[in-house]
């Protein structure tokens, strides 16, 4: 009989919990038919109870799950509350301006109380977001569920999430190491066809843009005198800002549009364009919503399967059990 060594075993072995693991940790579309039948529209109540009274919920709950997703994979840490000894991904620079944060609490409260300590904060987070973009007039898809909530949270890794200032060759960077491509860039950057943005997130455009060019002359020249007029040099208003397409309510194509006349908002959108291969794909989704739409729903179910290390299910989706 042959007989093989301690590493051979070791990897044998290794290779064997990595399957279990995997096929233990497994997304599924039926996931929860069993155990909460219900939570697809208990989720969705929570999120059309909340946009009746703030029409920026829908922006705040897709942007929730790009920004739990890029750190650490879709386990809900971006939920987690600071504690005296650790400041949690929430409260780091990136995340000051995440908000909705209730939504997830008021749908996480009524699932537990019909089926307790059963669905993950991470799914709810998923699941939200979808309903974020149906209800704002986008496409409807079926999330896959079974994810687990992490247990670590922490403010200094929000620097790993793409900066509005980012060029292309950054954004590429951090998309592919998440296994990502230049088409989901592309797409999931049509989030911005919801939402609004502060000042401080495009103030590098409209003001000392480079030594002989105080404006970027990317940007339309009418648009950028109209963002000027909103944030001044030295502005004071905190909440100053503008809209990050014309419908900001609306989930539509009208980004790439914009995009493509000069009128978008940040650098990272700016940055689409000067690369042949995206200017392509923002070309496409400019002329085909529904070519737009297909594109989002696919890429937004592989960012939301980025693999975790999710461990539990929390009972509270601010603090770890």
């Amino acid at each position: 009989m042959a007989s093989c060594n301690l590493s051979s075993i070791l990897l044998g072995l290794f290779v064997l919990a990595v399957i279990r693991f995997n096929e233990a940790n497994a997304l599924s579309s039926n996931y929860y038919d069993q155990t909460c039948p219900n939570v697809e529209s208990t989720v969705t109540n929570a999120v059309k109870k909340a946009m009746l009274n703030d029409r920026t919920v829908p922006a705040a709950l897709l942007r929730m799950q790009f920004h739990d997703c890029f750190i650490r994979g879709c386990d809900g840490s971006v939920l987690l509350n600071s504690t005296t000894n650790n400041q949690a991904e929430k409260d780091g620079p990136p995340n000051i301006s995440l908000h909705a944060f209730y939504v997830i609490d008021n749908a996480k409260k009524a699932l537990e109380a019909a089926c307790p300590g059963t669905v993950s904060c991470a799914d709810i987070v998923a699941l939200a977001a979808r309903d974020a973009v149906h209800l704002s007039g986008g496409p409807h898809w079926v999330v896959p569920t079974g994810r687990k909530d992490g247990r670590i949270s922490k403010a200094l890794e929000t620097r790993q999430l793409p900066a509005p200032t980012s060029n292309i060759s950054q954004l590429e960077q951090s998309f592919a190491q998440r296994g990502l491509s230049m088409e989901d860039l592309v797409a999931l950057s049509g989030g911005h066809t919801l939402g609004f943005a502060h000042c401080s997130s495009f103030q590098n455009r409209i003001h000392n843009f480079a030594t002989k060019q105080d404006v970027d002359p990317s940007m339309e020249r009418s648009f950028a005198a109209s963002l000027r007029n909103v944030c001044p040099m030295h502005n004071k208003v905190r909440a100053a800002g503008a809209n990050l397409d014309s419908s900001p309510t609306i989930f539509d194509n009208q980004y790439y549009k914009l995009l493509l006349e000069g009128k978008s908002i940040f650098t990272s959108d700016q940055a689409l364009i000067t690369n042949p291969t995206t200017k392509t794909l923002v070309t496409k989704f400019a002329n085909s919503r529904e070519e737009f739409e297909k594109a989002f729903v696919e890429s937004m179910i592989k960012m939301s399967s980025i693999p975790c290390g999710g461990q539990e299910v929390r009972l509270n989706c601010r603090w770890v059990n």
